[in-house]
């Protein structure tokens, strides 16, 4: 990444350096067996680097607040707790009509007002029947394919934003997210590492619903949820499928080159390698890449560019055909087209 800025600017250092940084788990895998070698050293290094997955696992102890009938599917809202400190509301989307264990979806929601814009809720959650947002309402869509649907509120989005204007005088405070991310760099962890702890004691709660067969797990998400479900699927591999939309991108084509949210970035993230090479880590499971022809913050080339490096790793695992996409023509938003009828063909 040539730098063409001024030599007064600070990023002209830190671009001229970006092409000399080593990656230390770029993927160059040859064969199977190499292939399997490094996932398991670089899903162990991510781990670590990301922060916060060395916490103490308690009961989810789960309780139903709320039950609402859609017509198709049951949507309920239950909160667990996820650790000592820390609970999680989450909706689960149960379709009707069926006796034996339904496959299930982990549906992560992007930046907004939370999970409710996935699951046919307003703001002020009051209900919808038509999809809306960018969103698409797809825990909705999913729930009526016949999944069973987990959406849970994300870490810093939705009921688990705070205020935080105590922090000293500004004309806008803090978001959670800014907060969140910049307290976590102080202990070298990251928000990301909260949201992945997040996501694994979601799928810990899900493995004791009869309804669900956790053999048939997927996961979607879009934008912030893309990166969540991105790394959930790198170091969780019990979900077997995966869709990744407005994410899957080259970070030097996104993150380092257009404006992103604090909570994107998870320190020396760019020292064990590009996304293409963690992308290595969800292979040779099944997985969807979404992408818009004008999509502003992951740009479409960026995203071709992550594909086409990627595959490899699917090459390498005997699954060439498994990474798959749907290149839309529209701006950042789900699509839809090829997601829905994709998890069914995996998940059944």
């Amino acid at each position: 990444m040539p730098s063409k800025r001024s030599a007064l600017d600070p990023l002209a250092m830190i671009e001229a350096l970006y092409d000399r940084q080593s990656r230390t788990c770029a993927f160059g895998a040859k064969d199977r067996r190499a292939a399997v070698t490094w996932q398991k050293r670089t899903r162990a290094a991510v781990a670590k680097l990301v922060g916060f997955l060395d916490q103490e696992v308690v009961p989810p102890a789960p309780k139903v607040v709320q039950t609402v009938d859609r017509g198709s599917y049951i949507r309920r809202k239950v909160i667990i707790r996820t650790t000592p400190w820390s609970i999680m509301p989450m909706y689960l989307l149960t379709p009707k009509g069926h006796s034996t264990p339904r496959p299930c979806v982990l549906a992560l929601a992007g930046h907004g007002y939370g999970v409710k814009d996935i699951v046919g809720l307003w703001e002020d959650g009051s209900e919808r029947r038509g999809a809306d947002g960018y969103h698409q309402d797809f825990g909705c869509a999913l729930a009526q394919r016949g999944f069973v649907v987990l959406a849970p509120e994300i870490s810093c989005f939705g009921e688990r934003q705070a205020d935080y204007s105590n922090l000293g005088p500004s004309p806008r405070p803090p978001s959670t997210c800014y907060s969140v991310a910049h307290m976590a760099s102080m202990l070298g962890h990251s928000a990301l590492g909260l949201r992945l702890w997040d996501a694994m004691r979601a799928v810990d709660y899900l493995d004791t619903c009869a309804e669900v067969d956790l053999g048939r797990l997927g996961v979607m998400g879009i934008s912030g949820g893309g990166m969540h479900a991105f790394f959930s699927m790198a170091l969780d591999t019990r979900i077997a499928a995966g869709v990744i939309s407005g994410y899957f991108c080259q970070w030097q084509s996104s993150l380092l080159a257009i404006h992103h949210c604090p909570c994107m970035f998870v320190p020396g993230l760019m020292k064990l390698g590009e996304l293409s090479d963690l992308a290595g880590l969800l292979a040779p499971r099944p997985v969807l890449v979404e992408a818009g022809t004008h999509d502003e913050i992951f740009p479409l080339p960026g995203v071709k560019e992550a594909v086409r490096q990627a595959g490899r790793a699917w090459e390498v695992l005997g699954a060439p055909g498994a990474l798959q996409t749907d290149y839309f023509e529209g701006r950042h938003r789900i699509s839809g087209a090829k997601a829905y009828d994709f998890l069914t063909g995996q998940l059944g």
